[in-house]
Parts: structure tokens; sequence; C-alpha cells
């Protein structure tokens, strides 16, 4: 049985080759990155030791304490609302409003009014306004404090006819060394009016004031996300709105199930060529369309009673439409009639219990709607019904996500709902030797920004302009209800900053990298800080496009709680009570992926589609050889433990180790002769391996193996395979190529597959009498061996049998056993097969 040459056509290998086959596999691995080879230490996990928590302005005491430029450097000031990130401090400056402005002094009329906030060579302008004496801005701008060139911040108010002009209506100035610190949670601190000081710079005063607060603070104020930042002053227009850092929220799911009965006085068009209408239900929401089967139809009553299953989201936009149709011809419907139903409609069910009223609807011939009433309606309309039982499913978990990297298990229904057992913190850090993305005046660019998806729970950091190690440090936190889930967080290039240099940007937001964690390979109320390889596929070959520095804590609520969900199912009892066959769920995924995409586009500013697939692994059920391999050397590895130990075991029946035999034959004897001692023997070892292990247990989390991913080893063209659009895109010859190397690997898999088969049918022959002396010579064995078994005691037989396999080598011979020839001559249905 050729099993382990599935995907190497150029090796002939059978069954008793395990032990070979994953040797092979081994060498061929570590020769790609294994030992010593520097090449792979770039793809290893990475210890770091940030400097953590909450550094504040030496001399600072709340809001009111002083601190100025050179005190930024000073003492510590331990806090934990922060504390999962390297401090970061910025010059805050809210613009709030401005009143009694001077007119225009030219034309006399109200100004065109904006403002102006500099410090050093960055600045920072408020929207304008057409005529308006008396505007609002509300706007926040913050300087890095890494970055400060000045100690001296100029607040200036401007008019937009005087654009052209390098003059202003009024400043005013700040000595950045009396700023006052300020921290949440203390209180915002007001802003104050400020009279504007004359452009010539005298001291004097001119007509006009500015509300204004000005503040040292750090990345925890609330301020912080919607501020405009130094770090992107570069980006104008539309571009603002998408370098903000954001949170965004999944939106809620639901399974719509709509139950087909029946329909009644079906009255279908003349019949062609004496033919019986075919009758089918099509129902459609938004863009999903289902069909029942098509009933034939010969009274005008049809009967289905099939469940169809879509996703909807809150808020319900879309609408049930029920369109009754009669199939002509392959491709040529006749709609009978349809019904438009809002989801509104329907009940909400939390659990598989009550009973779903069913309901009869009119239908309406082609469509008929709101704009035709009176007599023209009511003649359009026929007696033709439909009878459905539909309703909301709320005790489901909607997977929006593949269940190997599920971050949440929760039902729909809040009702549902238990409380949470953790909390998961995660501080981003920042990244470090990212590749370049992209081409910005004649050089390489990226332009990162990070995003963050643990149950409906989206974030998106800021982005940081035009370099390849920026500094995030931002901190967020998340409601855990399960442990056995996994958070992604996923490295993006933003290529929509807008006509940035007169560059003319992708459409697409481009993809560094992504990593994924297990909560519960977590201990909890432990900080882990780690540098994460962002390593990505391309057709040459595997890259690292850089690391991502984190900062992860998992804390535990309730241990109790804890525990006892390692003994729950994973998923809703609904799955298990009413499950969903593998294709509908899949076809749902796919639904609710799109779903969750479209409305997360929708943000402002968008979370892009493109964004979304990628951390929901859109792409992960495509095939793929490399994947193939990894996945067939993974089911290798799992079994290596037991060729290990089959191979022990054949040292020892063969006596190589003369002592370890003895060994073995003391241990059977004992086992006989106190059988009452194996299982208490057997759970001992397990505790003794256990306890032994937990000083080598793993101090780090799992991070992406590029050799368990056969990452280094894969072929170039295979990659290529891999990244092909569905459907494929590549040059005819390359499809033929890959068509038959894929035939090939199907081949062996057949023959495989069919192996297993013939080996399982000869096991049922034996009782079968299709070879009736092979029949007839097992059945007398059968009783020979009740007999014998009946009068003779167990540990005998026990003591003898196991003599007999730890026979001395003398005693053996090289021909096959007797119970292998026998069995090796019983008949399959391999002989029937064409």
């Amino acid at each position: 049985m050729d099993f382990l040459s599935f995907f190497f056509p150029d090796r002939s290998m059978c069954v008793v080759g395990v032990v070979l086959q994953w040797r092979f596999k081994r060498t061929r691995m570590s020769g790609h990155g294994g030992g010593g080879d520097p090449h792979h230490e770039d793809f290893q996990l990475k210890d770091t030791n940030p400097l953590l928590g909450e550094q504040w302005p030496k001399g600072a005491a709340g809001p009111a304490g002083g601190g100025g430029l050179a005190g930024w450097l000073g003492v510590d000031k331990p806090s934990s609302t922060y504390d999962l990130v390297e401090q970061m401090f910025f010059l805050y400056v809210r613009v709030v409003k401005a009143k009694d402005l001077p007119p225009n002094p030219i034309t006399g009329a109200p100004m065109d009014p904006y403002v102006e906030v500099r410090l050093g060579n960055y600045k920072g302008t408020t929207r304008h306004f057409d005529r308006r004496a008396n505007p609002e801005w509300d706007q926040v701008f913050a300087f890095s404090k890494s970055r400060v060139q000045s100690n001296a911040l100029e607040v200036f108010l401007r008019d937009r006819e005087m654009l052209g002009r390098d003059d202003y209506v009024g400043k005013v100035t700040f000595d950045v060394a009396e700023v006052p610190t300020r921290v949440p949670p203390d209180s915002p601190l007001a802003p104050q009016w400020y009279r504007l000081e004359d452009r010539r710079g005298e001291g004097g005063k001119v007509r006009g004031e500015l509300m204004l607060a000005v503040w040292i603070g750090t990345q925890a104020d609330e301020a912080f996300p919607e501020a405009w930042h130094s770090d992107a002053a570069a980006v104008r227009g539309e571009g603002v709105a998408s370098v903000r850092s954001k949170a965004y929220v999944s939106p809620k799911l639901w399974y719509l199930r709509v139950n087909v009965i029946e329909a009644q006085d079906v009255q279908p068009q003349q019949a062609r060529g004496g033919r019986a209408p075919e009758v089918f239900v099509k129902a459609q929401v938004g863009n999903q369309i289902l069909k029942t089967s098509a009933v034939p139809a010969p009274t005008l009553n049809p009967r289905w009673n099939e469940d169809l299953l879509f996703v909807v989201a809150e808020p319900f936009e879309e609408q049930l439409v029920l369109m009754v149709e009669d199939r002509v011809a392959p491709g040529n419907d006749d709609l009978l009639g349809r019904v438009a139903l809002p989801l509104k409609l329907f009940e909400k069910r939390l659990d598989h219990r009550p009973f779903v009223q069913s309901r009869w609807f009119d239908l309406e011939k082609f469509g008929v709607g709101a704009g035709i009433e009176g007599e023209t309606r009511r003649e359009l309309r026929f007696a033709s019904r439909v009878h459905v039982r539909a309703c909301l499913e709320g005790a489901y978990h909607v997977m929006d996500e593949s269940t190997m990297y599920i971050s949440d298990t929760r039902p729909t229904a809040r009702q549902l709902w238990k409380p949470p057992v953790g909390v998961l913190e995660v501080g981003i850090l920042g990244a470090a030797g990212l590749q370049p993305m992209k081409t910005r005046d004649g050089r390489g660019a990226t332009d990162a920004y990070c995003v963050a998806k643990y149950g409906q729970k989206w974030v998106r950091t800021r982005t940081m302009i035009g370099t390849f190690n920026p500094t995030w440090n931002e901190q967020y936190t998340w409601e855990v209800f399960d442990p056995c889930t996994v958070i992604t967080i996923g490295v993006f290039d933003n290529c929509h900053l807008g006509n940035n240099g007169g560059q003319q940007q992708p459409a697409r937001d481009g993809r560094i990298g992504k990593i994924r964690i297990r909560l519960s390979t977590l201990e909890t109320d432990r900080v882990y800080t780690h540098a994460y390889p962002l390593i990505a596929l391309h057709k040459s070959g595997v890259k690292k496009m850089g690391e991502l520095r984190l900062a992860v804590r998992f804390t535990c609520l309730s241990l109790v709680s804890m525990l006892h969900l390692y003994t729950q199912p994973l998923l809703p009892r609904m799955h298990y009570l009413h499950p969903f066959t593998v294709t509908q769920l899949d076809a749902l995924r796919y639904q609710a992926m799109g779903i969750v995409a479209a409305r997360l586009g929708r943000a402002e500013p968008p979370l892009r589609r493109e964004v979304v697939e990628y951390m929901l692994d859109v792409e992960s059920h495509m095939w793929s050889m490399r994947r193939s391999k990894a996945n067939f050397f993974r089911a290798v590895s799992l079994f290596s433990g037991l060729a290990a130990a089959a191979r022990w075991f054949g040292d020892v029946c063969q006596w190589k180790n003369v002592a370890t035999t003895a060994l073995v034959h003391v241990l059977l004897l004992i086992l006989v002769w106190y059988p009452e001692l194996i299982l208490p023997t057997v759970f001992l070892y397990m505790f003794l391996i256990g306890l032994w292990g937990y000083r080598r247990r793993p101090r780090h989390p799992p991070h992406m193996d590029t050799k368990l991913s056969w990452a280094e080893a894969a072929h170039p063209d295979e990659l290529d395979e891999e990244m092909d659009t569905f459907p494929t895109s590549r040059p005819q010859d390359v499809v033929y190529m890959r068509y038959d190397r894929l035939r090939s690997v199907a081949g062996r898999i057949q023959t495989v597959v069919g192996d297993m088969a013939t080996q399982g049918e000869r096991l049922q022959s034996l009782l079968s009498w299709r070879d009736p002396r092979a029949t007839c010579l097992f059945v007398v064995f059968c009783l020979l061996a009740a007999v014998v078994l009946y009068v003779t005691p167990f540990r005998v037989v026990a003591l003898v049998a196991g003599l007999y396999v730890l026979r001395h080598p003398r005693f053996r011979s090289r021909l096959p056993a007797v119970p292998s020839n026998f069995f090796r001559r019983l008949p399959s249905r391999a002989d029937s097969m064409l």
C-alpha cells in the first residue's frame, strides 16, 4: 500500500516505511533552516524587554502638575491604566472656537477664518468657514514629544482671503515649558479664552478671541484617536481620516431559517407540449439566492417542506423575496408569483423547543408593487398563496471565520450569553524592519498600520507614514468568554492616503503579514513581550516582511468558570441538537464573511474588504500543494511516537538488548498475575510524564512556523499555483501541467484509499462465506478458540501469548506468520471494480 508517497511520485514506498519517510522529512526540513542555519533564525520568536508602564514628567502632580520639555525625561510614576505599552508623550492643542473676529480689512465683509497651529517645522490647520465671525472648530492637534523642535507653540488665526500673503489676523503664543500635564482618569482640561496678539509682535491686542486648551498628555488621552498627528503631517484631504486609530464592531449576524412548506392554487402558464409543470420556490435575501427542488405539479398545490438558510445582519435592511417559478427548460424559468417580506416580520427563536407558527402569504404576479393601486392592483393579484415557516435563529453562533481560528463562540442572542471568564489586553508596541511596499518619490516606502480582531471587536491603529520601523504603542482590551479562542493581528500598508506627492496610489491595501495567538496557550496574569516574525509567501518563496512587537496579558476573572468551560461543547447547543451540514456551513460562512466585509467597509474610515478577508482567512479552503504536504507531514509526525514505540518493541522481541528484554519479561509476569495494576500503572505513568514535563513546558506563545508550513521547501511553481486566482488566470500550458500533477497526486490518494477499503473488505469476508473454505477454517478456529479459552485460565493464556511474542530470534522464522498469510488470501470487492 503506497501510503506515504502521495506527494512524491519519484519515490516508491510502502506502509512499512513510515519511520524512514518521517526521518527523510526531518532531514530535508532541517536542511532548509534547521539546526544552526542563520536564515531560519529570522523566522523565530524573539524575547523583548520594552520599558512598559507610564513614565511621567518630573514634578508632575495630577492635572495641574507643571512639566517642562526637559522634565519629559524625568522619573517614573507608576500607574496601571496603560501598562502594556511604552509611554509616549504628546503636546495636545484643542482649538474649540473663536468670537468677535474682525472683518476683512479690504472688503469689509466677515472673514473666512481658519486656525494654524505651529510647533517648530510642524504645522496643522483647521477647516475654514465662509464669512463667519464666530466659528466653531473643536479640533485637536497632537505633536509628538520625540519630534519637538521648538520651545514656543504658536496658534495663528488666518483669513482664507489672505492665503497668498505671509500674513495673519492674530496669534496666541505658549511657552512649552509652562504647559500643564494631564492624564486620564483626570477630568479634561477646561479650554480658556485667549485674546489675539497683534501680528506686528509688539504686544498689542487685536479684536477677537480664541478658545483653546493646551496640555501635555499620552496616548491614553481621550483626544488621541481623533487628533491630527504631526507624524502624519504630510497627509492631506480625504486621506486624513484613514490614518487615525479606530475601533469597529462586527454587525450582529443571524441565521434566517425559511421552511418552504407548500403552495396553493398555483396557476402555471399555458402548458407547452402537454408537459407537467415543474414548480419550485426561489428565495432571495440581498445577493443570497437559494432554491427548493423542482416538484412535478399535476395538481395546483405543490409541496416541498424544505429548509433554506440565509445569513442576515442587524439592522435588517434587506427583504426576503419568495418567487414561485415553473421550470420550462434548463435556464428558462417562468415566474408564477412573488412576495417580498421584511425581515422584521419574523420572530426570533432562542431555543429549539419553541414552535414557530407557519403563515400563508399571498403571491403577486410579476412583482406588482406599491406604485400600482386600486383596481389595477387587485386585477393583477390572484389567489395563489405560499405556506412558509420562517424565524431568526438566535441560539446559533454565526461563523464568519474558520473554526480552526475561531475567536468567538457565543450565540447571536445576547440573552444566552454567559459572563466573561477573563480579560485579554494587547499592547501593540511597534514593528521593525518592514519591507518597502510601494514607491514614493523614486524610493521605497511603507505606511504601516495594524489591525487586531477578536470576537466582534476590531481595532485599527493609526498609520505611521514613511517609516520601516513604526511605533504605535496603543493598548486595547477585550472580554474573553472562552479561552480556547484565537486573536488575529495583521499589519498592512495604507494605500489610501490621497494623491500624496503626485503619485498614483494602488487601490488595495498591501498585506505585510499576520500572526495568531491562541489564548489557551497563555499563562494567566503573565505579560508576554515578544517580537513576532511577519512572514509572507511570494511566488519566489517565503520572505520575512519584518517583526511585530507585542505585549500580551490574559487575566482570569473566574478560575472555576474557566475550568468548567473545558467540559462544555465549544459551540452553542443548537449546533449539536440541530446541526447543519458541512456544505451548508461552508456556504453560510462565505455569506457571513461577505456581509461583515461590506458593513465594515461602510464605516468611516472604512476597514477595507481586502483587510477583512485577509483577517478572516477567506482563501483558507483553496487548494494548495504546499499546505497539503504540510498537513500530511503533520499526520506523519502525529504517529511518529507510535512508530518509535513499535520500533522499540521490535528490538525487544529481537533480543537486541538482553537486559531490556529480561525486564520486559518480568513486567509481563507481574501484569499477568496482578492485572488489577494495569490501569493504575498506565495513569500513574502519564501523571509522572506530565509532572516531569512541567519543568520544560513552553514558555512562549506559538507563532507562524515556516518548517511546519512547508514554506521553506515549497517549489516556486507550487507557490504560484497557491496564489492563483479562482478561476485561474495562468496560461493554458501552465494549467495543463498543474492539472497533470494534480492527477498524479490524486492517483496516489486513490490507490491508498482503495488499499484501505481492501483491508476492511477482507476483514468483512471472514464470515461472509464469499470464500467458503476460508470462512469454514475461520469458523472452526473460532470454535476451538472458544473451547480453549473457556477451559484455560486467562492468566495462562495471556502469559503464553506474551512469551510467544517475546520469543528468542532462533525460534522465529523469516517467513510471514500464518495469520498474515491467511488474511492476505481473503477476497475483497476489488475484483469487481472496473
